[in-house]
């Protein structure tokens, strides 16, 4: 998520390509912008393409369905009004396409953790959802081969309503490989996410999503899938969206 400026390197710092990225790689700060390129209900084969000496590569740099550009800003949690609800927050945005929801978000050193979802206002039919322990999204350094796994309870208020239900995160650093995107091409690791909602013994939602991540600029292109999507690999995301000039 960087002030991306035009020699292709980001404001925060350099990459040093050396297949890791760190806190530090990560330009995850309140206040921070960059644009992106969303599209909804489009096609796109998140294989990509293998080449035959094994190099992977992927293609955004193309018209979708429904695309529509739009500058994504990180909020800082200062001065929100769930702020007190979320010390530790290290920043907040928008979670999803066409929903007004916020994430709540902590960096650290060791990892990225996803504290709560909240609406934009509060009010009567305010969403102030709270995880525990805080979902691990990401373990740094995200490197070739790490895998990660995080159960949540999510409890709260969803739209005024009382609620609480799990979450399980499965993640896996599985392919390198070079990412083309409006802004450039990029050298990537892509980590692949399953993510299951349950409520005591029934299955709410399942969906799979992929991060192409570079150094110093974070993810630089995510889809995800339709709802309770069985296969590995697919074609037709719920969203796409890719870093753009």
């Amino acid at each position: 998520m960087p002030d991306t400026p035009g020699d292709g390197t980001s404001a925060l710092c350099v990459p040093d390509h050396d297949g890791s990225i760190t806190r530090a790689e990560l330009p995850l700060v309140a206040g921070r912008m960059a644009n992106f390129k969303i599209a909804t209900a489009a096609t796109f084969a998140t294989a990509g393409t293998v080449a035959g000496n094994g190099t992977r590569t992927w293609n955004l740099d193309l018209a979708l369905a429904n695309d529509a550009q739009k500058a994504v800003t990180l909020l800082a949690p200062t001065g929100q009004w769930w702020t007190s609800a979320f010390p530790d927050a290290t920043y907040a945005v928008e979670l999803a396409e066409g929903s007004d929801l916020i994430g709540v978000f902590q960096l650290t050193d060791a990892a990225l953790f996803l504290l709560g979802v909240v609406s934009p206002e509060p009010g009567t039919f305010r969403t102030q959802l709270e995880y525990e322990p805080p979902a691990k999204i990401l373990a740094l350094p995200v490197a070739m081969a790490a895998t990660w796994t995080s159960t949540s309870t999510i409890s709260g208020t969803a739209q005024g309503l009382i609620t609480t239900y799990t979450e399980r995160y499965t993640a896996t650093v599985d392919v390198a490989g070079t990412m083309t995107t409006p802004y450039g091409d990029f050298p990537v690791i892509r980590v692949a996410t399953d993510l299951e909602r349950t409520s005591g013994f029934a299955t709410l939602s399942t969906s799979r999503s992929f991060a192409w991540m570079a150094e110093c600029f974070g993810s630089v292109a995510n889809v995800t899938s339709q709802e309770f999507e069985s296969a590995q690999e697919f074609d037709d995301p719920a969203e796409v969206r890719r870093i753009a000039p």
